[in-house]
């Protein structure tokens, strides 16, 4: 909280975690661009908190035990119901549709204007995606993830682009049904970004998993499977696509270096392709930024035959 809080910077409408923990808060930041402290603005936000953790120690056995579950208790009522509460907590599942519907638009929004038009499927997409897009030179449209195929068809996009968003993507069938309609259509380019490439996988036919330690920060080391060249991403994920199931028809582009994961995907004759990392960076390095100009150029030369 040194910094405290840029507006300029943020990428979501809402602050979408439920708690933030810290071994100590900065109530008095410093920064030209700061117009709040740390503190006060989850307090506005309705962001429960707490302080005084031994942060390095609660990392230390996240390292050792991946994720997991926890609740923020404060006061002596609260901490004898905590068990209570973690119990109903662990009952239900992980990454419901509850929880993307929750980071989500509402309705369409329409950003900037170009001789294209991509279908940004809101998963709980980063501002900085929709950014990049009109950057590139698209005129795009943001819609729910709710979005039926034939919905889509109706906004006539000459791309779909599938966000980031938070969960489980096998617990988002309706999602991926859409999508399988669209990979059936065989007419319309998409593309897939963090969440968004693993619900492009499974509606390809492969499969998702979760990882013990997801991939968080900005300093991945990826690396394209054909060319050998590496690049440092930004990544936030906690499940991953299975390589061993690609479907014949999808070859894997890229591999985390760390660990050896799918990080990205292409169909072999359809104008698909994903990765799993974050090319808008924001926070992060800046190295696969030229993913939004790839995508929407290859949109504006199919515009132009």
């Amino acid at each position: 909280g040194n910094y405290g809080i840029d507006p300029a910077v943020r990428q979501h409408k809402t602050v979408c975690a439920s708690g933030a923990v810290f071994r100590r808060v900065s109530r008095h930041p410093s920064h030209y661009r700061s117009a709040d402290s740390l503190p006060h603005w989850l307090e506005t936000s309705g962001v429960r908190g707490i302080e005084g953790i031994d942060t390095r120690a609660l990392v230390t056995r996240l390292r050792e035990e991946g994720t997991m579950r926890s609740v923020i208790a404060v006061g002596d009522g609260a901490i004898q119901d905590a068990p209570d509460v973690l119990r109903r907590y662990l009952a239900q599942p992980l990454g419901t549709p509850e929880l993307v519907a929750s980071v989500c638009v509402k309705a369409e929004e329409d950003k900037g204007q170009g001789p294209v038009r991509v279908a940004l499927l809101d998963c709980g997409s980063k501002e900085h995606i929709a950014e990049s897009l009109v950057e590139a030179g698209a005129e795009v449209l943001e819609i729910p993830f709710t979005t039926t195929f034939e919905q889509l068809l109706t906004l006539k996009p000459d791309g779909l682009v599938i966000s980031n968003g938070p969960g489980d993507p096998a617990e988002l069938d309706d999602v991926v049904a859409t999508l399988r309609r669209a990979v059936e259509y065989k007419k319309l380019p998409m593309f897939g970004i963090c969440l968004g490439h693993q619900l492009l996988a499974q509606a390809l036919g492969a499969k998702t998993f979760k990882l013990k330690y997801g991939h968080r920060g900005g300093n991945q080391p990826v690396q394209d499977e054909r060319s050998g060249k590496v690049i440092i991403t930004a990544q936030n994920h906690g499940y991953a696509v299975d390589a061993q199931t690609l479907p014949s028809d999808v070859e894997q582009t890229l591999i985390n270096l760390n660990d050896g994961t799918n990080e990205g995907l292409r169909h072999r004759t359809l104008p698909i392709s994903s990765v799993q990392f974050h090319p808008e960076a924001s926070p992060g390095p800046d190295d696969a930024n030229h993913y939004f100009r790839d995508f929407v150029g290859s949109l504006r030369e199919q515009h132009a035959r």
